[in-house]
């Protein structure tokens, strides 16, 4: 009796060891500035990081990021470290910064590169009108022990050359860096609608999370640009991932309170697991 009891214990943990879902979740914040009006960054700080932290996603990548906003972040939210570095180098500039839950994963490595001619260098590509980076991570979950990559970035929102050509150098990347050939997780505010060049460039390789869920919830446009009284249709905020991963849920998340937004984009967010 006592060998058919473990038998049975052990056939009911191994599948939830199997299962671990991960929480994503990507968030252009909107860089700290006090040129907004109702919308400055004093005016919402408080209230974005309690959106976040209400979410609480395993994985958070931020989009516009300055360091006292990350600073805030880490304040507030205890377990989560932050990744990378602003697009002038070291702590100058907005930051694609990658936060993650301490407790589930583990950070096996992580690196920032620019979307440019030199992408290991501080530098603007093409025709872009500011720098641009990708910031990137691979990590091991805890319980299951299965490895995956995240990769958080802004493309240019000027520069038509620079956005496709920043698609075509995160491809190469990736088929770089993962040699292993592990979960691949790649979102960002990619200044691109779904019919452009660029967006068929990185599907061409890479899956949408919205089309790949099993259940998917809010609506179609993330760029809200604080216009609560108008629809909102622009879709440039995305979660791809490779066929190593599951997506069960995905949403575009629209909390408002008094009339207003916290951010001028609206947070997407996705429940996924990984398979072997």
């Amino acid at each position: 009796m006592k060998k058919l009891a473990l038998i049975i214990a052990v056939l009911f943990i191994i599948p939830k060891m199997n299962s671990q879902e991960l929480q994503l979740m990507s968030y252009n914040i909107k860089y700290a500035n006090e040129n907004d009006g109702e919308n400055s960054w004093s005016k919402r700080k408080d209230w974005i990081t309690s959106q976040v932290k209400y979410y609480s996603p395993d994985v958070l990548g931020l989009q516009e990021a300055v360091k006292s906003q990350l600073d805030l972040f880490s304040e507030n939210m205890d377990g989560y470290e932050v990744l990378g570095v602003g697009r002038e180098g070291a702590d100058k500039g907005e930051f694609s910064a990658i936060l993650y839950n301490t407790g589930k994963l583990e950070k096996l490595e992580s690196d920032t590169f620019w979307l440019s001619e030199t992408p290991e260098k501080v530098s603007r590509g093409w025709d872009a009108d500011f720098n641009r980076i990708c910031t990137y991570a691979l990590f091991q979950e805890k319980e299951s022990g299965k490895k995956f990559y995240v990769f958080n970035t802004h493309f240019d929102h000027v520069g038509d050359k620079a956005r496709l050509e920043s698609s075509k150098l995160i491809i190469k990347k990736i088929a770089e860096l993962n040699k292993e050939e592990y979960a691949v997780f790649l979102m960002g505010d990619f200044n691109l609608e779904p019919e452009t060049e660029g967006i068929e460039i990185l599907s061409s390789e890479l899956e949408r999370s919205r089309e790949k869920a099993e259940l998917s919830f809010g609506p179609v446009g993330t760029f809200n640009g604080y216009k609560f009284h108008e629809q909102v249709t622009r879709r440039i905020d995305y979660i791809f991932s490779n066929d190593n991963v599951v997506i069960r849920k995905f949403a575009v998340i629209t909390d408002s309170k008094d009339l207003k937004y916290p951010s001028d984009h609206f947070p997407v967010i996705v429940t996924a697991s990984i398979e072997e």
